[in-house]
């Protein structure tokens, strides 16, 4: 096994040096690089950043989209000692100021002039303008060590200031190899990579790809995604559930808008059938959609939030399965996955190899293995309360079936208790009001401490554009979910907000899952108007 990332990556070049390994826009077209030629460009900016002073342990920031030259500028930084700052491209001047100094990063290599701007007290680069120069490569990797930091990545959270998770080499590698062994890569696959490299999720899939040789095309340009898949015709690609969301909207509004016979045949295929009509479905329906997204789609993976079953029935039913896996930044991303083939809806599979799990007496996800963070970055009180005897406690509450498959109900610090005592899962009654209904953006489930539950939600601004009746919309899927529901855990009241959640508005994180407190805090009046 590789010491190091970069080791890994000479590890593949010696297997496959002519194999493609990196597929990136130039233009209006696709340019490949094999991985030996994306080993020769690593080495040269690596020491190229040797030369500028970087020493062993420094830490370097990247900020800036999912691009081949951030990918470079990483392994560039860790091949030379270094260990890697990830900062997203929309942050704010404010989290920017902080990464830096809390993380000591001594450069900076920045995406555009608005980033470069943000920076104080660091030395900036841009990623088009990398350093470069020359030496003894194999001695430069040789001295690196499984042990070393890797990465610094600071958790996006719902509260607070983002902490930075220490990610050692053997973490990255660990998870990836183990990853390899599972069966889900092939020879023959091409992964297109849009999600934020300033993610674990991001990070975890481009060491798997290289661990298992398979090419991976980039292009994090969220409105080019559609068009992507067209032209590039991927066999595997990963995104958050909001992503899988708004596509059954989108088409399932389409489907509303045309009405008539295309919604009938569209509502009859949306069924399980009998081989006797399935493929009368699939003709009519369901290879359409698989068209839509390059036609040589084997499956998606879904990560970083939950997934509404409803959701993940209505790709399966099209040929399209989900495999829905689960962890965290502490714990290398990546940590238990649905096997192809052995899909469980509703579940995000079990652990991946060298991985133990435990359910604590309360409900908490306990996580013991190798892709377990070293810690907080200077934080070590809250490392001692998150990492105890070696267990990471993920706040998520969960339970495991008679295979050790996962299913996460809810996290800890979010669940509501009402007035009359009762525990209510928030996220788990979002997600099937999501999936009532292709007009809904974002919905918020609110009642602690309250006599009720009540809903703040949201219109998603690609659906809902031609909406007659807001409110009757939005009724009748608060009534659809209530007939799902517990009696305390139902929906009393909601409000529809004038604007949609978003990263820009500091409502969502970056990985687009709702900051529930900042939600609560701003619109307050409106929830205290539903009491």
């Amino acid at each position: 096994m590789a010491l190091s990332i970069p080791g890994l990556l000479c590890d593949r070049v010696t297997r496959t040096p002519d194999g493609e390994a990196m597929r990136y826009r130039d233009g209006a077209g696709w340019v490949s690089l094999t991985w030996a030629q994306l080993q020769d460009r690593v080495a040269r900016v690596a020491f190229g950043l040797r030369e500028l002073g970087l020493g062993r342990g420094d830490r370097v920031a990247l900020m800036g989209s999912t691009t081949i030259e951030w990918i470079i500028a990483d392994l560039a930084v860790l091949a030379a000692g270094g260990a890697t700052t990830t900062i997203y491209p929309n942050s704010t001047a404010a989290e920017v100021a902080h990464i830096v100094a809390d993380s000591g990063s001594r450069i900076v290599v920045a995406e555009t002039d608005e980033h470069a701007a943000m920076v104080q007290d660091a030395r900036v680069l841009r990623f088009a303008e990398m350093p470069e120069g020359d030496g003894d490569y194999s001695a430069l990797i040789a001295a690196l060590q499984p042990s070393d930091l890797a990465t610094l990545i600071y958790t996006s959270g719902t509260t607070g200031l983002p902490k930075g998770v220490e990610l050692t080499h053997d973490n990255w590698l660990t998870t990836a190899e183990a990853l390899a062994t599972l069966d889900i890569l092939r020879d023959d696959d091409l992964h297109f990579l849009w999600l934020p490299l300033a993610h674990s999720f991001g990070k975890v899939l481009t060491v798997a790809m290289m661990a298992a040789g398979v090419p991976t095309a980039v292009d994090g340009a969220v409105e080019r995604i559609v068009d992507n898949l067209g032209e590039l015709r991927p066999s595997i690609v990963a995104a958050a559930p909001r992503i899988f969301e708004k596509i059954h909207g989108r088409i399932v509004a389409g489907v509303r808008e045309k009405g008539g016979i295309a919604e009938r045949i569209f509502t009859w295929a949306d069924r399980d059938h009998g081989p006797a009509t399935a493929w009368l479905a699939d003709r009519l329906v369901h290879a359409k959609l698989r068209a839509k997204v390059g036609g040589r789609i084997r499956y998606f993976i879904s990560g970083s939030a939950p997934l509404a079953p409803e959701i993940a029935e209505f790709f399966a039913r099209a040929g399209l399965p989900i495999l829905e896996g689960y962890g965290l930044t502490e714990s290398s991303a990546a940590t238990f996955v649905n096997r192809p083939g052995s899909v469980k809806i509703g579940t995000v599979g079990p652990p991946i190899p060298g991985t133990q799990v435990r359910i604590a007496a309360d409900g908490e996800v306990l996580i013991k293995g190798p892709g377990v963070m070293r810690g907080y970055h200077n934080r070590a009180a809250e490392t001692a309360e998150t990492l105890v005897d070696g267990w990471l406690h993920t706040g998520d509450i969960g339970e495991l079936d008679e295979l050790g498959r996962l299913t996460i109900t809810d996290r800890k610090k979010e669940l509501i208790k009402t007035s009359g005592g009762k525990y209510v899962a928030p996220a788990r009654i979002e997600s099937l009001l999501k999936a009532a209904s292709p007009y809904i953006g974002n919905a918020i489930v609110h009642g602690d401490r309250r006599k009720y539950c009540v809903a703040l939600v949201t219109l998603d601004p690609d659906t809902s554009a031609g909406l007659s009746d807001v409110q009757a919309e939005v009724g009748r899927a608060v009534e659809q979910v209530n007939g799902q529901l517990a009696r305390h855990e139902q929906l009393k009241r909601f409000a529809v907000l004038e604007h949609d959640f978003s990263v820009e508005d500091a409502l969502l994180t970056t990985s687009l899952k709702p900051r529930r407190r900042e939600i609560e805090k701003r619109y307050e009046s409106v929830l205290d108007g539903l009491y």
